[in-house]
């Protein structure tokens, strides 16, 4: 068992979640190394790989019924590729997907607070800086995925 799998609160094996890098990048590591981490985790894997434009994110995520979207970025453009991402899920009546953003998503050195606030401002519910341990990332998913399930509880 590892550091990540505390217990969730929901059934991790009944979450899909779409990986992929958007846009022109073709820094496809650190995706995929996230994706096998999120896979031995319990979640279920959708990978798009290298070289995905964000359309193709929210079409798998539509095909797989998906519950999230994984979005990768390296090469320092994802501010230009990301714009928009939440309202392509909107238009596509995924309003609740939980959408994650991280990697290298800016050019230059820039304050991580700044561009991630920048990401938030987007719609992304989380945006993680470079060199984010796939642990930290199973974690923000356990958070987030438990307090759906929660406010969908109180809901009922």
């Amino acid at each position: 068992m590892t550091k990540a799998q505390a217990t969730p609160g929901y059934d991790r094996s009944a979450k899909t979640l779409v990986t992929g890098v958007i846009g022109a990048d073709t820094h496809i590591v650190g995706n995929r190394i996230l994706s096998m981490a999120l896979e031995k985790e319990g979640f279920k894997i959708v990978t798009l790989g290298a070289l995905t434009p964000a359309d193709e994110f929210v079409k798998a995520a539509i095909e797989t019924a998906a519950d999230g979207i994984m979005v990768s970025s390296l090469y320092g453009q994802g501010e230009l590729d990301c714009r928009g991402f939440r309202d392509l899920c909107v238009e596509a009546g995924l309003e609740d997907i939980l959408i994650y953003v991280g990697g290298n998503l800016v050019v230059g050195r820039q304050d991580w607070a700044d561009v991630e606030r920048r990401f938030l401002d987007m719609g992304f519910d989380r945006a993680f800086p470079p060199g984010t341990r796939t642990d930290d990332v199973v974690r923000a998913l356990d958070a987030d995925f438990a307090e759906r399930e929660r406010r969908s509880a109180k809901a009922s």
